[in-house]
C-alpha cells in the first residue's frame, strides 16, 4: 500500500523503459482565478513495480508541470524523461526537465521558445528532439534539449521520418488555418542544413509503414485527392480513391510496409464513411467496408487492430436505419462478418428475432458518448489469441450497461465472462487475467482468471475500501504484478492510495514443456486441408494449457511455426473493376465497366490494366495452386499522377474508347463464412 499525501485532484503515471521497474506518478492540483490560475504538481517514483514510491518533488524544484504535455518518455529503454515547466506569463521560453537515467536525477533547462505541442524523440536517436513554438518555428536539438535550433519558420506540422529526415509543412501568406490547402510540405534529409519544397496545394499529410501520404488540392481548388510516395516525397503517384470536398476527411486506419487501411468520408454530416484496402505500392484500392462508422464531429472510430491474432480487425458499421452493429475480418479486410453471438448468452430487445443476433463490442465511439463502458477491447501480441471487450449480445449495440466478453482464439468465438462493466488488464503473456468491477461504490477485491476468463476468483486487496480509479499495469502484458488506484476521503481531505498486488506469489511455479500445448491460429473447420489458411499459409502457436497453474515469467516469447498454403480465390481481392456478388467467392466485372479499357495514372505513363478479376491479396504468403492472370502494359502515353507539380506533365490524348477509372469494389459479406463451432467451456479445459 501506498498512501499519497496531497490535494490533488487527478493521477497520470508512466512507465519508464521495458522490465525496470521504474513507474512516474504526476499529481496535479489547480484552480482557476479570476485572472491566473493556481497549481501545484507532485512527483513520485517507483522501481520495484510500484510496491514503493518515494517523492521526488524536489528534483524539479516544486516546480507546476503542465499536464497537457504529459510526461514525455524516451523510446525503448534510452531512460530518458522531459517534464514541460508552467512559467510565469511574459517570459522569453518555456521550461523543461530532462532526466537520462530513468528519473534519477532531473536537469532544468530553459528554452528560446514555448512549446506548442509535446516535445517528440527520434525513434532511433532519443538524444534527437523536435519542437513545434507557439510562433510556429521548427526547433531540434541533437544533445537531448541542452541545446535548440530554429530550422524552419511558419511550420504546422512536423514528423520525424527515416534516418535524418524531418518532413513538415509550412504556410506561405498567413497562417496553418488560413492557408490549409495551400501550404507547401517539405522535407530535410540532414536536420536542418538543407531544405527540399517536395509537394504544393497540400491540406495535410500523413505516414504509415513505408508510405508517406498527402491530401492535395486540385486545381479546381474544391476537393482534394490523396497522394502516395515511396521515396520519401521524391516521386508521388495519385491514389485510385475518391475525391473529398471541404466538408469531408480522409483517414489512415492502419499501415503497415504491404498494406493500407483508408478511411473515405461520405458527402453530408452522415457519420460514416468507407474503408479501402491497398496493394503493395498503396496506389490501387479495393472497397472493403462501406457504411464505416466515423464521427465527422469527434472525430471516433471504433476501429480496432486485434494484435494478438494476425490480419484481425474489429470496427462498426452504421445501418439504414442509424443502429450501429459490429463486423469483424480475419484476412485484413478481404471480407467482414459479423461477431458470432456467445454460446452462454441470449438476445437482447434489439435482436430481429430470439436467435438471430451477434455480439457487438463498445469501443470509441460508445466512450466518447459517455455509455457506461470504462474501457476499449483489449488484446497483446504476446497474449496469443485472447481478446477481451464489453459488448451486448443482440440486433445492434445497446446502450444499456454492459457485460464483458471473451476470445481465445482471436474473435472467432466468444463467451460472457463477467457480467456489467469492468476495468481489466491481461498479465504474464496471457496466463493470468485480472478485473476490478466499475462503480461509484467504494471496494476492496480484484478478481483474477488463470485460465483466459473460464473461471474467476476473488483476492481482497485491504481491509477497507476506497473509491477506486484505475488499473495500472506494466505495458507489453509480461508482468505478473498490478496496481490498483483510487482514494479514500472526500474534499479536501481526499488523499490518492495505491496498492500493488504480485500475482507471481500466486503462480509461482513456472511453467515447464507439460503445460503447453500446439494451437492452429485461424481453424474453423479441422476436417479441411486449408483449415487455418489464412492470407496464404498457416501458424501454429505453443500456447499454455487452461488447466496449468504456472508463470509464463518476462522471458517468454511467443514460438510459432509457419507453413505455405497453396494459393485459392480467397487469397485474392477481385481486381480493378471487378466484385464479388453476395455469397460468391468469384469476382465478376462491374457491369457499368463491360467494354471499357481500364486504364490508371502510374509514375506519370499511362497502364493498360489485363486482367481476369483478380489481384494477389498484400502480405499473401500461398504459392501454386490457383493463379489468375493479370498484366499492367505501359501504353507510352504520358498523363498527370499527382496534382503536385501539374505543370511538369502533359495531359494524354483521348482513347477511341471510352476509359473508365474505378475503384476496385470487394463484397461486404454480411453472413458467417465457414463451419460454425460451438465450444464448450469448462473450468481448466483447452
Amino acid at each position: 500500500q501506498c498512501v499519497f499525501d496531497d490535494l490533488s485532484g487527478s493521477v497520470s503515471l508512466s512507465w519508464v523503459g521495458d522490465s525496470t521497474g521504474v513507474i512516474l506518478v504526476l499529481t496535479t492540483f489547480q484552480v482557476p482565478l479570476v485572472i491566473m490560475s493556481f497549481g501545484q504538481s507532485k512527483l513520485y517514483r517507483s522501481e520495484d513495480y510500484g510496491k514503493t514510491f518515494r517523492d521526488i518533488t524536489g528534483l524539479i524544484n516544486n516546480t507546476f508541470i503542465r499536464t497537457e504535455f504529459g510526461m514525455a518518455i524516451g523510446p525503448e529503454n534510452s531512460g530518458k524523461v522531459i517534464l514541460t515547466g508552467d512559467v510565469s506569463g511574459g517570459s522569453r521560453g518555456g521550461r523543461i526537465f530532462r532526466s537520462w537515467d530513468f528519473a534519477r536525477n532531473f536537469v532544468p533547462t530553459d528554452l528560446p521558445f514555448h512549446p506548442l505541442v509535446q516535445i517528440s524523440y527520434h525513434p532511433q536517436h532519443p538524444e534527437w528532439l523536435l519542437a513545434l513554438s507557439t510562433e510556429n518555428g521548427l526547433w531540434i536539438s541533437t544533445d537531448f534539449g541542452e541545446h535548440w535550433e530554429e530550422i524552419h519558420k511558419s511550420v504546422c506540422l512536423a514528423k520525424w521520418g527515416g534516418n535524418d529526415t524531418i518532413f513538415f509543412t509550412t504556410y506561405l501568406n498567413n497562417s496553418c488555418k488560413a492557408d490549409l490547402g495551400f501550404l507547401e510540405l517539405k522535407k530535410t534529409p540532414d536536420l536542418g542544413k538543407s531544405f527540399k519544397v517536395i509537394g504544393s496545394r497540400i491540406y495535410s499529410f500523413g505516414m504509415g509503414g513505408r508510405f508517406l501520404f498527402a491530401s492535395v488540392m486540385t486545381e479546381k481548388g474544391t476537393t482534394r485527392r490523396i497522394h502516395v510516395s515511396l521515396d520519401e516525397g521524391d516521386t508521388w503517384n495519385m491514389a485510385q480513391l475518391p475525391s473529398v470536398g471541404h466538408e469531408q476527411f480522409y483517414s489512415i486506419l492502419a499501415a503497415n510496409d504491404d498494406l493500407v487501411f483508408m478511411h473515405v468520408d461520405e458527402p453530408g454530416d452522415t457519420g460514416f464513411g468507407t474503408i479501402y484496402t491497398s496493394d503493395d505500392r498503396g496506389i490501387i484500392y479495393s472497397k472493403s467496408l462501406e457504411r464505416h462508422l466515423y464521427t465527422t464531429t469527434g472525430g471516433e472510430t471504433d476501429f480496432t487492430n486485434v494484435t494478438s491474432l494476425r490480419g484481425t480487425f474489429i470496427t462498426s458499421v452504421l445501418s439504414e436505419d442509424n443502429s450501429i452493429q459490429s463486423v469483424i475480418t480475419f484476412d485484413r479486410g478481404g471480407q467482414w462478418v459479423p461477431l458470432r453471438r456467445p454460446y452462454n448468452s441470449t438476445c437482447d430487445s434489439t435482436a430481429r428475432s430470439g436467435d438471430e443476433c451477434s455480439l457487438h463490442i463498445h469501443a470509441s465511439y460508445s466512450i466518447s458518448q459517455k455509455l457506461n463502458v470504462p474501457m476499449a477491447p483489449l488484446a497483446e501480441p504476446n497474449a496469443v489469441g485472447i481478446v477481451i471487450a464489453h459488448g451486448s449480445v443482440g440486433g445492434a449495440i445497446s446502450v444499456m450497461s454492459p457485460d464483458v466478453y471473451i476470445s481465445d482464439d482471436g474473435g472467432y468465438s466468444w463467451a460472457r465472462t463477467l457480467r456489467g462493466p469492468h476495468h481489466y488488464a491481461i498479465l504474464d503473456s496471457g496466463g493470468l487475467l485480472v478485473a476490478i468491477q466499475h462503480t461509484s461504490q467504494p471496494l476492496n477485491t480484484i478478481q483474477f482468471s488463470p485460465d483466459e476468463g473460464q473461471c474467476w476468483y476473488s483476492h481482497t486487496f485491504s481491509p477497507e475500501p476506497l473509491f477506486f480509479t484505475g488499473l495500472a499495469s506494466e505495458p507489453g502484458a509480461r508482468s505478473s504484478t498490478v496496481s490498483i488506484w483510487g482514494f479514500r476521503g472526500a474534499f479536501p481531505a481526499r488523499h490518492w492510495v495505491s496498492y500493488t498486488v504480485d500475482f507471481g506469489e500466486l503462480l509461482s511455479r513456472t511453467c515447464e514443456d507439460k503445460d503447453y500445448t500446439i494451437w492452429l491460429a485461424h481453424s474453423s473447420d479441422p476436417s479441411a486441408p486449408s483449415d487455418g489458411c489464412v492470407l496464404g499459409y498457416k501458424e501454429q502457436f505453443r500456447r499454455l494449457r487452461k488447466a496449468s497453474l504456472c508463470r509464463n515469467g518476462r522471458a517468454y516469447a511467443v514460438s510459432r511455426q509457419r507453413s505455405v498454403c497453396p494459393c485459392t480465390l480467397q487469397d485474392f481481392l477481385c481486381d480493378f473493376g471487378y466484385y464479388r456478388p453476395e455469397n460468391q467467392s468469384v469476382c465478376v466485372e462491374q457491369p457499368e465497366l463491360k467494354g471499357h479499357d481500364l486504364e490508371f495514372c502510374l509514375y506519370g505513363r499511362r497502364e493498360l490494366l489485363q486482367t481476369s478479376g483478380y489481384r494477389k491479396i498484400p502480405g499473401d504468403k500461398c504459392s501454386g495452386g490457383e493463379s489468375p492472370s493479370r498484366e499492367e502494359t505501359d501504353m507510352k502515353k504520358k498523363c498527370t499522377s499527382d496534382f503536385l507539380n501539374p505543370g511538369q506533365l502533359q495531359g494524354a490524348s483521348g482513347s477511341s474508347v471510352p476509359v473508365v477509372l474505378a475503384v476496385v469494389v470487394a463484397l461486404v459479406v454480411a453472413a458467417v463464412a465457414g463451419v460454425v463451432i460451438v465450444k464448450r467451456y469448462v473450468c481448466g479445459g483447452r
